[in-house]
């Protein structure tokens, strides 16, 4: 997508057609975390001994030392998780210090706070010269918000800070802190990208730099990789981290409530973005925190019920005040583990009620609706029951000779729970069926080889069911983990090449084949390849993760590939997160029907269609695709007789659906907010 020139004027209306703010001539000052009203109101309540001002603020007090001392470096360089800090942990402690006293001399106006703010503000501007090593980025994301936001404070008021010490500061925002961060770094998981989002827009503000604020605005709307708010949260609350540690989703949630939080403060609505993709991600984190059951794509990671961040107050406050919400899980978070030791979380979390958006056109939400469930893939505990008479095949046992010895027989093969680790293609026939016990059964190609799990035996295959089992394409079966940093996947050009399942006919002679509660991942070619079929049925299926940039390079694998196929439906599955290619690529079709399915966070298009015929697609929701949510191409031949009802298309980079000389089409009752393009 060509990048846009925006004022933050005209963000709203000119791009974000959902949304329904008013323009604003220039930035409010103060206007990061708090505006002046917000600031006033906090005061206010402190004054008045209301709780739980009154032990947020004593909380604040016993947190805030004037006996504190800056231990500033010219240059600050921390590896991954800490490891081999130079600087790093005095620069985070200046951060928060310098925040905390700058609360305290507004609450206060004690100038005491305000000399010992200063104090530390010029410590660091006079002697930081640059960042470095695995951390740098990170280190400005998660800190630079507090230096700003004291510096927006003291700038604004009465503090005695000297215009060449501010000017000093100014120099090192813009010549330390936003060089560091100015690119972003989409290949970390995305709550690095969340925390440079909310800073790079503080020092937009504190700057008065539209063209900086809006680089932030534009990554929280369509941001590669992990760093878009629909590439970080999933429709139904989850996040891109979920399945590596809940430390790690709260600092993320944590992080994009701050942006939401500094761009209602400048007018803008971050809240309503993508279904309120916020209050969901929330609500989802904290009923599982509080022990409660969720849905989940991948595997569960520890609960550990102790660890809450103090994150929940801003968003839980926004939704009560401006719409009034409560969202039940994450009060019960607040009430029960965090406000009792909150200070500035909640201090600056909640807002006096007065604030620049236009809240007229927010629609009430039920919130027992923020959680949806999963049902798609090889589910924990549901799978289709055998019959009596079928083929039993444990893990270890050759599935080969099983199938071999009952070719023609129309028996069952059901690979028990357990992986399944295959050291060649596994060949299937007509008349079968291979199941397993749902997400527990993981058939597996042996780490390293570069070859295909399932494929047709013969040119001819009829009659074939595939469901309730995992197909994994990674190298090893170990879910768990940070799922951003692992070279067993499909990020890298060194990995294996690693197909799912191919079934390819040169003479189109492959027909009725059902592919049901599949979960296939991680491959770095495509998840499944159907070619010269007809009648082939995908239902409740998950491929997901599929088509690295192996050679012969991105855009040639996908998550699903289908191509001379006719009489194809898709339900209710999905087709997401594919590295390099589109959730669902189509050419040479004729007759698909793609119905109540989710393409969403490919580095292409949601579903690309092509050459083809007869496209219904229907109720689906394609959201955060790096190009289009809908893609209808032409390379020579026009697609003919499309229909394109009542489909989702949020935040994609490109359009919301983009069709090139159609033939026959009908678009109608589509929803398209936050598309780049459009």
């Amino acid at each position: 997508m060509k990048k846009k020139t925006i004022i933050a004027s005209i963000i709203v209306c000119c791009l974000l057609c959902a949304c329904s703010q008013k323009p604003t001539a220039s930035f409010i000052h103060p206007g990061m975390a708090q505006n002046q009203q917000d600031l006033d109101y906090m005061c206010q309540m402190i004054q008045a001994d209301a709780q739980p001002w009154k032990s947020a603020y004593e909380n604040l007090q016993q947190e805030t030392s004037l006996d504190f001392v800056p231990q500033a470096f010219d240059r600050i360089s921390v590896g991954p998780y800490g490891a081999n800090s130079i600087g790093g942990r005095e620069f985070s402690q200046s951060a928060e210090a310098a925040y905390n006293h700058a609360l305290m001399w507004y609450i206060t106006r004690d100038k005491a706070y305000a000399g010992k703010a200063i104090e530390i503000l010029n410590a660091w501007s006079y002697k930081l010269r640059s960042f470095d090593a695995n951390n740098a980025k990170l280190n400005v994301g998660l800190f630079g918000y507090h230096y700003l936001n004291a510096a927006e404070i003291l700038k604004y008021t009465e503090s005695d800070w000297a215009p060449n010490d501010m000017e000093q500061f100014t120099r090192m925002v813009l010549t330390v802190f936003y060089p560091t961060i100015e690119d972003f770094f989409t290949e970390a998981n995305g709550n690095w990208d969340a925390s440079m989002i909310n800073t790079m827009m503080c020092i937009g503000v504190f700057v008065d730099n539209h063209e900086i604020f809006n680089r932030a605005v534009e990554r929280f709307y369509w941001g590669e990789r992990n760093s878009g708010i629909t590439k970080y949260l999933y429709p139904g609350g989850q996040c891109q981290e979920t399945t590596r540690d809940w430390g790690h989703v709260q600092l993320g949630i944590g992080e994009f409530a701050k942006a939401a939080q500094i761009a209602f403060t400048q007018g803008l609505d971050f809240y309503r973005v993508a279904d309120d993709r916020l209050a969901r991600g929330f609500e989802y984190t904290a009923r599982f925190m509080l022990g409660g059951h969720i849905d989940l794509f991948g595997v569960y990671t520890t609960r550990d019920n102790d660890r809450f961040r103090d994150i929940y107050e801003s968003i839980y406050s926004h939704y009560k005040q401006t719409r009034g919400i409560t969202l039940p899980y994450t009060e019960e978070a607040i009430m029960k583990h965090t406000r009792s030791k909150s200070s500035v979380g909640f201090l600056t979390g909640v807002r006096s009620g007065a604030s620049n958006a236009d809240t007229d056109a927010m629609k009430e939400l039920d919130p027992e609706r923020f959680l949806m469930p999963t049902e798609a893939g090889a589910l924990n505990g549901k799978y289709a029951e055998a019959p009596e008479d079928a083929v039993l095949v444990r893990p270890g046992e050759s599935i080969q000779k099983a199938v071999d010895a009952h070719k023609g027989t129309g028996k069952w093969i059901v690979l028990r729970a357990g992986v399944h680790t295959l050291q060649e293609p596994l060949k299937l026939y007509s008349g079968m069926t291979l199941a397993g016990e749902g997400r527990e059964t993981i058939l597996h190609l042996a780490g390293g080889l570069h070859a295909t799990t399932i494929i047709n035996g013969t040119d001819s295959l009829e009659d074939v069911v595939i469901r309730d089992l995992l197909i994994e394409g990674a190298v090893n079966t170990v879910e768990n983990g940070d799922p951003n940093h692992d070279r067993r996947t499909r990020s890298y050009m060194s990995a294996p090449s690693r197909e799912g399942i191919v079934f390819w006919s040169e003479d189109n002679a492959i027909r009725n084949i059902r592919f049901e509660q599949l979960t296939v991942q991680n491959f770095t070619k495509n998840g499944v390849m159907v070619v010269g079929a007809s009648d082939i049925r995908i239902s409740q299926c998950d491929f997901s993760d599929n088509g690295g940039s192996v050679v012969p390079g991105e855009g040639f694998h996908h998550n699903l590939l289908l191509s001379y196929v006719a009489d194809c439906t898709l339900w209710k599955s999905r087709f997401d997160t594919s590295p390099w290619g589109n959730g669902i690529d189509a050419t040479f079709c004729q007759g698909l029907t793609v119905e109540a399915c989710e393409m969403a966070r490919n580095k292409r298009s949601g579903i690309r269609c092509a050459e083809s015929a007869d496209i219904i697609l229907v109720g689906n929701r394609a959201e955060g695709n790096d190009r289009h949510g809908i893609a209808i191409e032409k390379r020579m031949d026009s697609c003919q007789g499309v229909t394109i009802r009542n489909n989702t298309l949020l935040n994609n980079t490109g359009k919301g659906v983009y069709t090139q000389a159609v033939v026959q089409l009908s678009a109608e009752e589509n929803r398209a907010e936050n598309n780049g393009a459009e």
